[in-house]
C-alpha cells in the first residue's frame, strides 16, 4: 500500500510539480493550498506525512498549524493525528534575508520532523520523506 503525502502550500504550481513527482516516486497525495484547507484534508485523509509550507494565508500559517496539530491540550480535534510527520517547506531565508534551520524552529515549534528551504531539490525533498517514514 503507498504511503500517503499530505502537501500543503499555496503555490499552486509548487504543489502540482512535487505531487507528480511524489506520486512517480510511488506515492499517494492529497493537495491542499491553505493551512485552514490543509488542516480539514488532514482529518478527512490521514496521510502517513505532511509536507507543509509556512508562508501562505499568512506569514506564520504554516507554524500555527503545526502549533494546532501537535496541541497537548485535551480535547484536541487532532490527537488522532497528532504524531503524524511534518516537513516544513519555506522561502523565510529569502524573504528575511537571514539564516533560518531546522534547530531553531525546533526551539520554538517542537514537533518539527525536517525543514526544506525554498528552492531545494525535489530529489532531496523525496530522500527525506524517505528517511522519515523508515524511522516511522
Amino acid at each position: 500500500m503507498p504511503k500517503k503525502i499530505l502537501l500543503v502550500d499555496d503555490d499552486v504550481d509548487l504543489v502540482e510539480t512535487i505531487a507528480q513527482a511524489l506520486s512517480f516516486h510511488g506515492f499517494e497525495v492529497e493537495k491542499a493550498n491553505s493551512a485552514r484547507d490543509g488542516l480539514k484534508r488532514l482529518l478527512e485523509y490521514r496521510p502517513d506525512l505532511i509536507v507543509l509550507d509556512v508562508m501562505m494565508e499568512s506569514d506564520t500559517a504554516g507554524f500555527e498549524a503545526v502549533n494546532q496539530i501537535r496541541s497537548k491540550r485535551s480535547p484536541s480535534r487532532y490527537a488522532e493525528v497528532a504524531e503524524v510527520p511534518i516537513i516544513l517547506l519555506t522561502a523565510i531565508n529569502q524573504v528575511t534575508n537571514s539564516r533560518f534551520s531546522l534547530n531553531e524552529a525546533q526551539s520554538f515549534l517542537p514537533g518539527i520532523d525536517d525543514f526544506v528551504t525554498k528552492p531545494f531539490k525535489i530529489d532531496d525533498l523525496i530522500g527525506r520523506i524517505n528517511s522519515i517514514l523508515a524511522k516511522k
